[in-house]
């Protein structure tokens, strides 16, 4: 029987932990996990050894708060998984967390997978030679990322992103509209204010403002957001309560892809939430904040080497999606930008068009890829020892 480890940190981890779970399993039988996951890893039979919630913090000052109590569940997993070692480790994103356990177990003879490609090519590039140290193989959702990984002699495999096979090229608005009771005649816009409490606590202010600001100006607008968890709602609807309570917003718990689907336009936080957007094809707006010092560390270092934040934007080659960081997130300027694509039908199709060629080039049926390089790395490390898998 095939023992893995696994670790994922955040809901978008969690995503592809499932799916990645599903396509090994049905690739061979009789596979047990391990490790960290959240409810959709749990649900494919994830055995969690921690509440991935310990572990979804984010930012660089937000994270020395919680370092001790990091730091001290990866020797706690570390501990773990060398006392009775799984066949194959699969660290999923989250790199500050997970390459550094990666490298303590490869070190022991563990085969190491990373799942997602940390983001070298846009910032911190001396982390490659971690990256290198850490992992027999590394997984890469995105094609731009591997020449830069293969110049620096990294093991990687592009599988492409889960996301991009799930959802289909084609999504029936009118349909999720009459399920969720939404008018089909007026406007929707989508508020996805992040997964994390710290993005809640430091974006809903602005957001909840960019939908007062808008229906100012269109009364007939009406809006909709998916909440990952209870906590997040439930801060979420405390900020409403305080600044707009006649706000018409529908809340849900979960369902983002229905709510983006709904939408006529979305106004997200940056991150995985942009790649589900431009997948779904609707027009957004990315507003974000981060904690003062983390952003000022950021801007005196020169620690971000790409021209756009969001990874739609990347993805495109340009800023289709209008970008709002730290003071220029202000509700007037997501609020404008988003009223302009409710104006602008024209805009909107072009955007629509370039989004639905991205997906087409994206779908590489990713899960089964990535299944299939992993156990193919566990016969050739298997192979190696003299062991049979």
């Amino acid at each position: 029987m095939l023992r893995v480890g696994i670790v994922a940190n955040e809901v978008s981890g969690d995503l592809l932990g499932a799916s990645l779970m599903r396509a090994l399993r049905e690739l061979q039988s009789g596979i047990t996990f391990e490790g960290v996951g959240g409810p959709r890893m749990l649900e494919e039979g994830c055995n969690s050894l921690i509440p991935m919630e310990r572990l979804s913090i984010m930012g660089l000052v937000e994270v020395l708060k919680h370092l001790p109590e990091l730091l001290a569940i990866r020797r706690q997993l570390a501990n773990h998984f060398l006392a009775d070692p799984p066949d194959v480790f699969i660290g999923i994103d989250a790199p500050d967390f997970n390459l550094g356990l990666e490298k303590r177990l490869k070190s022991a003879g563990i085969p190491t997978v990373h799942y997602v490609s940390p983001t070298v090519w846009a910032w911190r590039p001396g982390r490659v030679h971690k990256i290198k140290e850490a992992v027999d193989l590394l997984l890469s959702l995105f094609p731009f990322e591997t020449a830069f990984l293969e110049q620096h002699q990294v093991p990687v495999s592009y599988v492409g992103h889960s996301l991009a096979d799930e959802i289909p090229l084609e999504s029936d608005k009118a349909k999720v509209r009459s399920q969720l009771g939404l008018s089909q005649g007026s406007p929707v816009i989508a508020i996805l204010p992040g997964s994390r409490m710290s993005e809640i606590q430091g974006l809903s202010e602005h957001f909840i403002g960019a939908a007062q600001w808008i229906l100012q100006r269109r009364p007939d607008t009406h809006f909709i957001t998916p909440l990952v968890s209870p906590a997040v709602r439930q801060a979420f609807e405390q900020r409403i309560r305080a600044v707009a309570p006649e706000l018409p917003i529908l809340l849900l718990d979960g369902q983002a892809r229905d709510a983006i689907t709904a939408a006529d336009a979305a106004l997200t936080a940056s991150g995985t939430a942009t790649l589900e957007t431009l997948l779904l094809k609707r027009p957004m707006v990315v507003g974000y904040r981060m904690q003062w010092l983390t952003f000022w560390i950021i801007k005196q270092l020169n620690l971000v080497k790409v021209p756009h934040i969001a990874m739609a934007n990347l993805l495109a080659g340009e800023g289709l999606a209008p970008e709002y960081i730290q003071g220029e997130c202000t509700a007037e300027n997501l609020g404008s930008a988003l009223l302009g694509f409710l104006e602008s039908p024209e805009q909107v199709a072009k955007i629509q068009q370039a989004y639905h060629k991205i997906h087409c080039d994206m779908r590489q049926n990713s899960s089964h890829k990535a299944a299939e390089a992993v156990l193919a790395l566990v016969a050739e490390q298997a192979a190696k020892t003299g062991q049979k898998r």
